[in-house]
């Protein structure tokens, strides 16, 4: 939508009666899940990125048939963007699925040491049998996976403790495969970020938007926004009225989005409201923790 088109008051209407479907699955994304498929047998353990902020909408349902019976552990990244309580909460929710989860900021480091023990752990048996038989001792290969822009390419380069990959803040910037030797006699197989073909959830679907697993240039960055405005007025009431220093809330995510709008000044030349100035502004603070620290779901909201 053109800055400043459908803007009037019939702008609400708008907003409101387009339900932002989201259905993308580029032709790249078929070939990674080729890719993951194929190179399972190297390798003796998964590792699945998820983003702290979202741990169930940011978790493949494709890969539990991916990765089969391979041992499997998960990171929570980006961990220090996300609600502690909250987050303690999911680590508890994949332990009673017998899943290791592991909070991991890498801009501190913080959890990469656990996670590479417990890569170790997850093949010790099998690395004690073969030892036994007198096989000489070899890398643990480890697959690291998950959908895009989660961090996969960051932690690999906190690893390595050098620039092993190319790494960027969208979706799409890890191409091909690349093996990575790391520290303590490791070797991680690094594949591009997987979504998959179809979002039966819409809200899910939203959530990955929200954290920019899904490209803002395919999508209406004014919905989204406002979408994400209506989630935090539910969820997160407080943070949102502290960043934008509003004494309350709209009765609607509109009338928030607007008081946004004018507190900060995002008013063009005819005296209207710059909605796209407002919708990147607000994607971007939450998406950057300027809002808060925030994770937008919790394991209640898990439909059975």
């Amino acid at each position: 939508m053109a800055r400043g088109d459908r803007m009037g008051e019939n702008y609400d209407d708008y907003l409101r009666d387009d339900n932002l479907h989201i259905n993308w699955y580029p032709g790249h994304m078929k070939k990674t899940r080729d890719l993951v498929r194929n190179n399972l047998k190297l390798v003796d353990v998964v590792v699945e990125l998820l983003d702290s902020r979202i741990p169930f909408s940011s978790r493949n349902p494709d890969i539990d048939n991916l990765a089969g019976n391979k041992p499997r552990v998960v990171i929570l990244n980006k961990c220090d963007l996300a609600d502690r309580a909250k987050l303690d909460r999911w680590i508890k929710y994949y332990k009673d699925r017998g899943i290791k989860a592991i909070p991991v900021d890498t801009l501190k480091g913080v959890g990469l040491n656990k996670l590479v023990d417990e890569c170790k752990n997850a093949v010790k048996d099998k690395m004690d049998a073969l030892k036994e038989k007198g096989r000489k001792e070899r890398p643990i290969r480890i697959m690291i996976v998950g959908i895009p822009n989660v961090g996969k390419s960051s932690i690999i380069n906190k690893l390595t403790g050098r620039k092993s990959t190319v790494t960027g803040d969208r979706p799409g910037v890890t191409k091909g495969k690349q093996w990575v030797r790391l520290k303590g006699n490791l070797e991680l197989l690094d594949t591009p970020g997987i979504l998959w073909p179809k979002f039966e959830d819409q809200e899910v679907a939203l959530n990955l938007a929200f954290c920019r697993a899904i490209k803002d240039e395919i999508l209406d960055v004014e919905t989204l926004a406002l979408r994400l405005i209506g989630k935090l007025m539910e969820i997160e009431p407080e943070k949102l009225k502290a960043r934008y220093k509003l004494e309350k809330l709209g009765d609607r995510d509109i009338e928030t989005m607007d008081m946004i709008g004018r507190k900060r000044g995002f008013i063009m030349g005819n005296k209207e409201l710059d909605y796209t100035r407002i919708a990147t502004t607000v994607l971007n603070e939450f998406r950057d923790g300027k809002i808060g620290k925030i994770t937008l779901e919790v394991p209640e909201d898990i439909k059975n």
